[in-house]
């Protein structure tokens, strides 16, 4: 704790250097991963649900993400392609 007071008192945090706009909270790198966190605590709620309060056992709740895994790999995959031959 100390430390940290003297860290802003003493103003030495002027000597550091400042982070890339890269890796700064609001950047599009960040946000990314920020979803991604997010999409993964959505995917263990579900998890979650679908083993306490549905009664489906684990491995079909796996199930049930792996299947919805491939259709949106398909879905994605089709679009990408009528995308594809539309603008070629």
């Amino acid at each position: 704790k100390t430390d940290f007071i003297n860290f802003i008192s003493d103003q030495e945090w002027k000597s550091i250097e400042p982070v890339s706009s890269w890796f700064g909270p609001s950047s599009f790198l960040m946000s990314s991963m920020s979803a991604l966190f997010q999409l993964s605590m959505w995917i263990r709620h579900c998890h979650g649900y679908l083993t306490e309060n549905v009664g489906i056992p684990v491995w079909g709740s796996y199930a049930v993400f792996v299947l919805a895994t491939l259709f949106s790999g398909l879905i994605l995959g089709l679009v990408s392609e009528v995308l594809e031959t539309d603008w070629l």
